[in-house]
């Protein structure tokens, strides 16, 4: 997927500059709160802008600087290649887990969805 997939903003006026739709996903992932998620399709629906692999594409590219495990996968598995990581930071902030099964790999825990999903309340300015 190249960043042409990105919904069109009408190009930056520097090449270094961050798409305008990458600034936005950014912004929205600073908002989640502490102990707290969002899905990449909730992150989609609140810009009402793009789709969750738009999301997932600017949180892989420019994410890194963000609270970037606040924003994951909506069945609460954990970002591959960085659970471990994702998890200090879910343990840290006090994030619901569910226990993993003894069938999964690495017994590595999920996310408990129904009780970590924010819907972004109390930050309505700017919400379209």
């Amino acid at each position: 997927m190249s960043q042409e997939s990105l919904p069109s903003d009408g190009g930056p006026e520097h090449p270094d500059a961050l798409p305008e739709y990458a600034e936005r996903v950014l912004e929205v992932t600073e908002l989640i709160p502490p102990g707290r998620v969002m899905t990449y399709g909730d992150v989609a629906e609140w810009l009402g802008e793009g789709g969750p692999r738009q999301v997932g594409r600017v949180m892989a590219l420019y994410g890194g600087a963000v609270p970037w495990w606040r924003v994951v996968r909506a069945d609460g598995v954990l970002l591959p290649g960085h659970e471990l990581r994702a998890l200090g930071h879910y343990r840290a902030e006090g994030t619901p887990l569910r226990e993993a099964s003894r069938a999964a790999e690495g017994h590595v825990p999920r996310l408990d969805m129904r009780r970590a999903r924010w819907d972004g309340g109390g930050y309505t300015e700017g919400h379209t």
